[in-house]
């Protein structure tokens, strides 16, 4: 099982101009669910850019290590080979590149993968624990899916690849009742099964229901403001935002 933290302190980022995450920091550690909630504009999805190295996003100040390596000093492909793995919040589609090609390339860079089953085979698996239907194997990297049918893929290819540290953002949006539940419980299950970290970014709590944080923070103004357990999202699901901006 990995063992492991996630380390994120005094961070300061955002665009050309625009200062948008203002001194943040917060811990995770292996095993480990951490929610992330916050109004439009507080900086939740620039965190999720400038941890995995998005182009046009700047680092200010402050530092990013993931077991003492500093990641804000590598590149995008080195970051997820280090174990970090973002599922995004519009995942976008890659017409010529199957699904399989696309975890085959990235599974070989993955220290120890070569131990498991092989992809193919751990597709499948992956694929009923979900509900994601087998006849999308074999197309296109999300060629045609709905939104919902994407943020599927996306948590079948966590399960694929099985990172260190997950950074979902807003893995919850455009998926039903029924999705939800099959996401949801498929990241819990993998806390336990290899020590996954989580970094949840979610306007809802309704994805909390689910995948059960050990922490909540709030985020506003580019830093976090408020940091508790479950029963925070809980207030901030009643009360809203309000009181933290």
């Amino acid at each position: 099982m990995n063992t492991g933290e996630l380390v994120i302190d005094d961070l300061r980022a955002g665009i050309p101009g625009r200062e948008i995450l203002q001194g943040l920091s917060l811990t995770v550690r292996s095993g480990e669910v951490h929610a992330v909630m916050g109004p439009n504009g507080s900086g939740k999805s620039t965190l999720a850019h400038v941890l995995m190295g998005r182009p046009g996003y700047e680092v200010l100040g402050g530092s990013v290590t993931l077991d003492g390596i500093d990641i804000l000093s590598l590149p995008t492909w080195q970051r997820a080979r280090a174990g970090l793995f973002l599922a995004m919040q519009h995942p976008i589609e890659v017409p010529g590149v199957s699904l399989v090609e696309s975890l085959t390339a990235a599974r070989q860079t993955v220290p120890g993968a070569d131990s498991g089953p092989d992809v193919t085979a751990r597709l499948r698996e992956e694929a009923s624990r979900i509900g994601f239907d087998e006849r999308f194997l074999d197309r296109s990297l999300n060629v045609d899916l709905s939104g919902g049918e994407r943020k599927r893929n996306e948590t079948l290819q966590l399960g694929v690849l099985r990172p260190r540290f997950a950074v979902l953002d807003e893995i919850d949006s455009g998926l039903d009742v029924d999705a939800l539940a099959d996401v949801g419980r498929r990241v819990e299950e993998a806390t336990t099964e290899w020590g996954l970290g989580v970094l949840a970014i979610t306007h809802f709590r309704r994805l909390l229901d689910v995948l059960r944080p050990d922490v909540v923070h709030v985020l506003a103004g580019g830093k976090v403001v408020a940091t508790g357990g479950s029963e925070l999202a809980e207030i901030v699901d009643r009360t809203g935002y309000a009181a933290y901006t």
